[in-house]
């Protein structure tokens, strides 16, 4: 009987920290948001990925513990920032050296720019603490000087597939748009039967993907997903090293982990589709479509509820066709004062808030307590109806990115009170 993998490994991304592993006799790891790989050769070392700006001499000081030899080519998995970031750290040390992307790279670190300070500010909730630690740590190992953020022009561009031996290690690089970027890249050692995915499937191994991030981005098609997965069943890997973590080692547990991720994604696509075509309303089949038990995967990263709305507004846009008023600038908070007045006074709205939350009915009791939350000044009632709403919700999370947010949103909230 299958045990799920998930269950057994960890979820959230840390930055860099201080201390490489061996992998096998050829391949070293830096854990970081996004992990760096050392593939060591008699000619020269390949690296894959290079961490953000701040991380990058983190990860070149544990790479050096275990080689000196000089660094011929980087390969970079995705254009997302933590994987590119620290390129030009690694050139600057490494005369000479081959930055390897997939063709899509360029366009992707160019959106990223694009839209750097809307989703630096609207990740924060997620990775501020995460980044204080890791400038903590920094600093108790004499690190205070950082390289700035990078956004490289890579030397080589991978249309399809790309080989290159070095040392006598062969590698094939393999362009597959995956569940994280359009400008996925995997790395094939096909003498050893280990392929290192980056975050083609998101961000831990064996979880649903994100189809679209709370923090805000484009939408990712369910299907391309899919058949990314369903390039990597192909491989037949002995080993996958993954974005983020430990490797994940077995032929057999492999394929049947990547069969069940793919066939999870095309059930939720399907009943998707199939709920839309039927007419069905978005909120009933983002509350109703569930895995099978055969297929459980971990929505530790991503949800299915959230790949629900994914796929329906992906295919859909974000016109409902359920409220004339989505089609005009005004939103429904603009009658939260008529709505309090009518209720006469916000005491009204937070006791029955209140008995929303005796009922453990949070989500409710949040949709009362929005209308009152805008008020000047703040409501303490609502406020700390809020707060309990948020703790509850946040007592049943599993997931990275919903546990952050409700977190951030207690503190937030939290401060309100405090002045």
């Amino acid at each position: 009987m299958r045990v799920p993998l998930y269950r057994s490994r960890p979820v959230e991304p840390n930055p860099a920290r201080f201390g490489g592993q061996r992998i096998n006799d050829f391949i070293v790891l830096s854990e970081a948001f996004s992990n760096s790989y050392l593939l060591q050769t008699p000619e020269g070392n390949i690296q894959v990925n290079a961490g953000m700006g701040i991380e990058a001499p983190v990860i070149k000081r544990n790479f050096d513990a275990f080689s000196s030899a000089p660094l011929r080519y980087l390969i970079l998995t995705q254009g997302h920032v933590d994987h590119v970031g620290g390129v030009g750290y690694f050139r600057e040390h490494n005369p000479g050296l081959q930055v390897i992307a997939q063709a899509g790279n360029p366009e992707h670190q160019s959106y990223d720019s694009r839209l750097a300070a809307f989703r630096g500010s609207r990740s924060a909730f997620a990775f501020t603490d995460k980044f204080a630690s890791a400038f903590e740590h920094y600093s108790k190992e004499g690190l205070t000087e950082f390289p700035p953020q990078d956004t490289p022009v890579p030397d080589i561009l991978v249309e399809d597939r790309y080989a290159f031996s070095l040392g006598g290690l062969e590698v094939e690089l393999i362009a597959v748009p995956g569940a994280e970027t359009n400008d996925s890249l995997i790395v094939w050692l096909p003498q050893h039967r280990i392929c290192l995915t980056g975050n083609l499937f998101g961000c831990p191994f064996g979880h649903f993907p994100n189809l679209v991030t709370i923090r805000g981005d484009r939408y990712r098609d369910a299907l391309t997903v899919a058949a990314a997965v369903e390039v990597v069943m192909e491989l037949g890997a002995e080993t996958i090293l993954y974005g983020h973590h430990e490797p994940v080692v077995g032929g057999d547990l492999i394929a049947s982990e990547l069969k069940v991720l793919r066939d999870a994604i095309l059930y939720v696509h399907d009943e998707t589709v199939k709920g839309m075509n039927a007419g069905v309303d978005l909120a009933t089949l983002m509350a109703e479509i569930r895995l099978p038990a055969e297929l459980e995967v971990g929505e530790g990263y991503g949800k299915v509820s959230w790949s629900v709305r994914a796929i329906w507004e992906n295919y859909a846009g974000w016109f409902k066709h359920e409220s004339t008023t989505e089609l005009y600038a005004q939103p429904r908070s603009v009658i939260n004062g008529d709505l309090i007045e009518l209720a006469g006074g916000p005491q009204a709205i937070v006791a029955r808030a209140r008995e929303k939350l005796a009922d453990k009915q949070y989500v409710e009791a949040l949709h009362l307590l929005d209308i009152v939350l805008t008020a000047h000044p703040p409501v303490p009632e609502a406020v700390n109806a809020a707060i309990a709403a948020h703790e509850g919700l946040l007592s049943d999370s599993t997931n990275f990115w919903l546990t952050s947010w409700l977190r951030n949103q207690v503190k937030l909230l939290q401060a309100q009170i405090a002045v």
